[in-house]
């Protein structure tokens, strides 16, 4: 049923991207003088939603000694390559070589809107379903650890939390989703606060 939700929210936009235009970290913040980079790199993510009865949703943790994000809990994905026929086929590319996940795995749903980070990066995040069960082998280089957190509890807007921090010397608010001793934040979970706002409106 969840799943069935899922494929019916995004109708509406489609494989092309989505249907509301940009959303991103300036949409949160606190301080209107937060810049905005002159210009953004296109990247894009997989999020992978697991085809069973109590859905789980594919996450990986950034290895400590990344460049970028070190750490922090994120999506599969990264920067669209100029030989990328298209962002989708980024994602898919980026599961592959981060957790092992088969780009003939991944039936995607479509899109989201993109999401614009501070750090730079214009992220076209890809919806997609897999199978349960499958096994996951984490890029040595990049990723420390590859998880899932139950697709209901990320999805339940009582669990989105806003918090307040300092970045390049101004206030900014970002989104906060705690499951256990994880929490994750930042662009990753304001992608998920798009989406639960995909499936249940955006009065939610």
């Amino acid at each position: 049923m969840a799943i069935d939700r899922l494929r019916a929210a995004l109708l509406t936009s489609g494989l092309n991207g989505g249907a509301a235009g940009f959303r991103g970290d300036w949409d949160v913040t606190a301080d209107p003088g937060f810049d905005r980079p002159p210009r953004l790199t296109p990247a894009a993510v997989l999020i992978a939603v697991t085809n069973e009865a109590d859905p789980q949703l594919l996450l990986t943790k950034r290895n400590a000694n990344m460049s970028k994000h070190p750490g922090q809990i994120a999506f599969p994905g990264g920067r669209v390559d100029p030989e990328d026929a298209s962002e989708i086929v980024a994602a898919l590319r980026e599961a592959e070589e981060e957790v092992a996940l088969g780009r003939h795995q991944v039936e995607v749903l479509g899109t989201l809107d993109r999401y614009e980070t501070g750090t730079g990066f214009s992220i076209l995040p890809v919806v997609g379903v897999v199978a349960p069960g499958l096994v996951f082998a984490a890029h040595e280089r990049e990723v420390a650890e590859v998880f899932h957190v139950p697709f209901a509890h990320v999805m339940d807007p009582a669990n989105h939390e806003m918090r307040t921090g300092e970045w390049q010397g101004r206030q900014r608010n970002f989104f906060v989703i705690r499951h256990g001793t994880r929490e994750i934040w930042g662009a990753t979970a304001g992608m998920i606060v798009n989406l639960s706002k995909r499936l249940h409106g955006p009065g939610r």
